[in-house]
């Protein structure tokens, strides 16, 4: 299978027909991944394959078939048009607003998680309520990943109060 090298060409019309030349970008997989907020990892195990397969394939010069751009589409749950790369516009206005409303949503959900007035917890989920209203999809969002209390240096933390059977310890042969 040959492999063709498509370069700028005049189309005998006024305006001049684009094509992938060697070397520009293709796709725009890396930044979409990064506005959707989930990691290498992350799409990784929703896609079965290694962490370095998902690096290779974020290269903007790595010429992919539409069956793995339709893979990322399904994991990343964004219009397939959002992979390619378009002509100046960096992000589209869609995408940017699912990114926006996604982040106020986890912020939304994390400050009636922190509330401790009962007025502030009621206007977080009104907040909630009327972004469910506008983007139904964000029913299922969860807050931001919350890191518990710190403990200080006097305190130990919760593997030291755990017990171990006898059983675990072995005796080596000598």
């Amino acid at each position: 299978m040959s492999q063709v090298d498509w370069t700028s060409e005049t189309s005998g019309t006024e305006e001049d027909v684009k094509l992938p030349a060697k070397g520009r970008a293709l796709h725009r997989l890396a930044a979409v991944r990064r506005l959707q907020g989930v990691s290498r990892r992350t799409l990784a195990r929703r896609m079965n394959v290694e962490v370095s397969q998902i690096r290779h394939e974020e290269q903007e010069t790595a010429d992919l078939p539409l069956s793995k751009l339709y893979q990322w589409q399904e994991a990343l749950e964004v219009p397939i048009s959002e992979l390619l790369v378009e002509s100046e516009d960096v992000l589209s206005q869609p995408l940017l607003q699912r990114a926006q409303l996604v982040r106020l949503m986890k912020t939304s959900l994390a400050l009636l998680e922190q509330a401790d007035q009962d007025a502030i917890r009621l206007m977080a989920q009104t907040l909630i309520e009327q972004l469910v209203e506008i983007m139904p999809e964000l029913q299922g969002v969860s807050a931001w990943h919350a890191v518990g209390k710190r403990r200080s240096l006097d305190e130990l933390g919760i593997a030291a109060m755990r017990t171990l059977s006898d059983d675990v310890f072995v005796d080596l042969p000598e």
